[in-house]
């Protein structure tokens, strides 16, 4: 049965509409029209783009019609996570301090967007300021999962990935920071890619912690992936931590397969620790891979099991230096009537902070104060280096590291709500990855019994995201989870 449109991959519009089977004007009232009757269920985006998407399409069916060049995301429709800069669109982070905030210049990567004749169909909802794994600490609504409207679509970057899921744009950007790309999209049955940390410049994405967020993608399969990365990944001088690395093209031999490749399996992330559903999944993924010619082999990255507890040091450090700047002086929200400066400070941050970022200030400032500082930042900072020190030399035996994404499928709204450390637990597979500053990628292995997606994921070497891509297409091309569909029943609203 033929795909509907709104179901195409970004290389099946892409080439409709260079070959002027269908006008890129035409496609995207398709999806705003899709967004429309799906969105009040799901709650993907925070802002809607609509007016100026049409007109960008616009110029680009006449591009086409008179045989000018076009870019390679041409006509293509992508949502941007609310906590990367658009320029007069607002970015508002999920957050009531910034709800009124309206940046002067786009991102890094948006740039590379428009240059590439990519259509901005919205801003989507997060974890306010990306803290948080299931878009339930968004301060302003709680996006819903498409393959379970009563389930969360993780986080942070969950509005991204639900609005991929549910074909409300083919193409989306996330952030990540511990996982918060690769687990929504684990969660959502599509791939996130989290690049090597220096690879995307995170010039206009809004700090959290700042030694490890990093732009990255959603797609609907690996193919729309490696293009969207090779768009938005390049040095920028306006970031000091971005690597001066050439980019290849990441769609060039991605069908090179993997027989012969050593495939490490980290004995550490394979406990009882996880879903039976997901285990399972797993096995089954890596016979597929033998089955290919791969060589699985045992391996131990022994300093994970402190892997979350360097992470929510360090990052809520990060988080509290890089949240100083909201006091309700320069933009922003701020309270009414103050009676004082202080009292300006104390009474804009109460009110315009949600509980989940006021708790990793407190925590942040409270691991950098004088006499705790050694005892915990620069501690977890060793342990941190030691945690990548693993991985080097895991790599130095294997190619690439296979293990879960998320130790469980979607849980349900509110499940997690309640107790912080369960929720911070959720991303115990992906944050290793950032710390280390490694590429991962995650892509859909599996389903529940409750008909949930799956997600594996795949880790590398620094800077070797196009073998990721290879390695992930290799298991994409063998089986057919990436192109199930979840059921959507359309508002009445």
């Amino acid at each position: 049965m033929s795909l509907r449109l709104f179901e195409c991959t970004a290389h099946q519009i892409k080439a409709k509409i260079l070959s002027k089977e269908i006008r890129a004007s035409d496609f995207i009232k398709i999806v705003f029209d899709r967004i429309k009757s799906l969105e009040p269920n799901i709650q993907a985006f925070i802002t809607i783009n609509e007016d100026e998407a049409i007109k960008k399409a616009i110029e680009i069916d006449k591009k086409i019609e008179s045989n000018e060049n076009v870019g390679l995301l041409a006509g293509l429709p992508v949502a941007v996570k609310d906590n990367i800069c658009t320029k007069n669109l607002y970015t508002t982070c999920a957050s009531k301090i910034l709800e009124t905030f309206i940046p002067p210049y786009d991102a890094f990567v948006v740039k590379r967007l428009r240059e590439e004749d990519a259509i901005i169909v919205g801003k989507t909802n997060l974890d306010e300021f990306a803290m948080g794994s299931s878009t339930e600490n968004s301060g302003l609504k709680i996006t819903r999962n498409p393959w379970n409207l009563e389930c969360v679509p993780g986080g942070s970057s969950g509005g991204s990935a639900a609005a991929v899921a549910a074909d409300l744009s083919i193409l989306a950007l996330g952030s990540e920071t511990g996982g918060s790309v690769r687990q929504p999209a684990a969660l959502c049955g599509v791939v996130g890619i989290k690049p090597t940390y220096g690879r995307v410049s995170r010039y206009g994405l809004v700090a959290f912690g700042s030694s490890l967020d990093q732009v990255g993608t959603v797609s609907k399969d690996v193919r729309d992936a490696a293009l969207l990365l090779r768009v938005i990944a390049g040095y920028d001088l306006h970031d000091s931590t971005s690597a001066n690395v050439p980019v290849p093209d990441y769609l060039d031999r991605i069908d090179s397969g993997v027989d012969g490749l050593r495939i490490g399996i980290p004995k550490e992330y394979f406990t009882d620790a996880f879903n039976a559903d997901v285990y399972k999944a797993l096995k089954d993924a890596l016979k597929i891979y033998e089955r290919l010619g791969a060589q699985v082999v045992d391996i131990s990255l022994p300093h994970t099991e402190y892997a979350v507890a360097v992470y929510y040091i360090v990052a809520n450090a990060e988080a509290s230096s890089n949240l100083a700047r909201y006091d309700g002086v320069r933009y922003g929200y701020r309270t009414s009537k103050p009676n004082g400066i202080i009292d300006m400070y104390c009474r804009t941050r109460s009110e315009g902070f949600g509980n989940e970022v006021k708790r990793r200030i407190m925590l942040g400032n409270y691991v950098l104060s004088s006499g705790y500082y050694d005892a915990y930042y620069l501690k977890a900072s060793k342990v941190r280096n030691l945690i990548k020190i693993d991985f080097d030399v895991a790599f130095e035996k294997v190619d690439c590291i296979i293990c879960p994404t998320s130790p469980v499928p979607a849980f349900k709204i509110g499940e997690r709500a309640n107790n912080p450390l369960e929720m911070y637990l959720s991303d115990i597979y992906t944050i290793p990855a950032n710390l280390a500053g490694i590429p991962g990628i995650s892509i859909p292995c599996g389903f529940s019994k409750e008909g949930l997606p799956i997600g594996m994921q795949i880790l590398g070497k620094h800077f070797e995201e196009k073998k990721l891509l290879q390695i992930a297409y290799a298991f994409e091309r063998e089986t057919d989870f990436h192109v199930k569909k979840p059921v959507l029943k359309i508002s009445s609203m």
